[in-house]
């Protein structure tokens, strides 16, 4: 039995990871902090809960995070950063959901969240927690950077193709959807109901904070730099990512596509390659930490399509990090991910 902190668990992220852990037989969740409602029972304010988390909010303290195993930071972007530090040299471990370790490039970073990285010299120690291509990795790792919701699915749906070689890589396109959950529980007019309802929208399309971290993993894949053209769209629904990709085919090697993608995904345990023809939908992973994929090429063209799709708050932020704590304690790795999706 291992002690968790989560810093930041009023978020739909942190509220997540509450569900999540509740029902991880290796895992107490000993600290959970908010500084608007310190004092405050979890189970109070998420009624969900109730007898399942025992615990109140506290303030965020390094003391306190100190007595837990691994601490969780489902924070904006810029907490962990400040923090992470102080607990690494106390020997606990941090997953952080947040985007302060993803980028390897310091500056490159400062360019794209406006701030000035607290830690440039712990981006190097991080190691990107999407673990169908890091597992040996974290396995040994005291910090990582969970990915991001977009690159999640982006990356889990191109890898394949990029690592073989199959696909020219200066033209790659990710047209991704998103339910509106990505943008966090904080009160913002253009995420109420009545704005997104009915309605839907492309947004950031001149340049996504998630552009250069799905650029930086399918560049390490590929072994040089890629072409990316990403641009993300609002949705009027709560959950779930859809992520069309499109690239252009090197040589005939559209018939071997299924094959490829059946083979390469074929020991991962959250990651399920569709029969060929058939087209994932978000509903069919909401809850669950599964990306499901289809690949397809359309017109007996030179063109291949890629569909990926996951529950943004899941395989794309909790469910993720979980997976990643039970690869570095050593856990069944799919020990308190085995949700069915949920159905209707």
């Amino acid at each position: 039995m291992i002690r968790a902190g989560i810093v930041g668990g009023t978020g739909y992220t942190g509220v997540e990871l509450l569900r999540i852990l509740a029902l991880h037989g290796q895992v107490e969740v000993a600290v959970v902090t908010s500084r608007s409602d310190d004092g405050t029972r979890v189970d109070a304010l998420y009624p969900s809960l109730r007898g399942s988390i025992n615990v109140s909010f506290t303030k965020p303290d390094v003391e306190s995070l100190a007595t837990c195993d691994v601490v969780f930071f489902a924070t904006p972007n810029g907490t962990a950063m400040l923090m992470a530090e102080q607990l690494l040299v106390r020997n606990v471990k941090v997953i952080d959901l947040s985007a302060d370790f993803r980028i390897k490039d310091a500056n490159e970073w400062s360019k794209w969240y406006g701030m000035k990285h607290a830690c440039p010299d712990l981006i190097s120690e991080a190691v990107y927690g999407l673990p169908e291509i890091n597992r040996a990795q974290i396995v040994d790792a005291t910090l990582i950077a969970c990915p991001g919701c977009y690159p999640t699915a982006v990356q889990l749906g191109f890898l394949p193709l990029i690592e073989q070689g199959l696909i020219e890589t200066n033209h790659l396109i990710a047209d991704v959807k998103s339910g509106v959950s990505g943008a966090g529980r904080k009160a913002s007019v253009a995420t109420l109901m009545s704005e997104t309802g009915e309605s839907f929208k492309a947004y950031a399309a001149t340049g996504h904070r998630h552009l250069p971290e799905i650029a930086q993993g399918l560049s390490l894949a590929a072994g040089k730099q890629v072409g990316l053209t990403f641009v993300p769209h609002l949705v009027p629904m709560i959950r779930g990512i859809q992520a069309t990709l499109y690239a252009q085919l090197e040589g005939d090697a559209a018939t071997q596509l299924q094959t490829l993608y059946e083979q390469r995904y074929t020991h991962e345990p959250f990651v399920d390659v569709l029969p060929a023809g058939v087209h994932p939908d978000t509903r069919n992973v909401r809850g669950s930490n599964n990306c499901q994929i289809s690949v397809l090429v359309p017109q007996e063209s030179d063109t291949v399509v890629v569909l990926s799709v996951i529950d943004n708050l899941v395989k794309g932020a909790a469910g993720q990090a979980v997976q990643n704590m039970n690869l570095m304690f050593a856990f069944d790795e799919k020990q308190g991910l085995e949700t069915i999706a949920l159905y209707p």
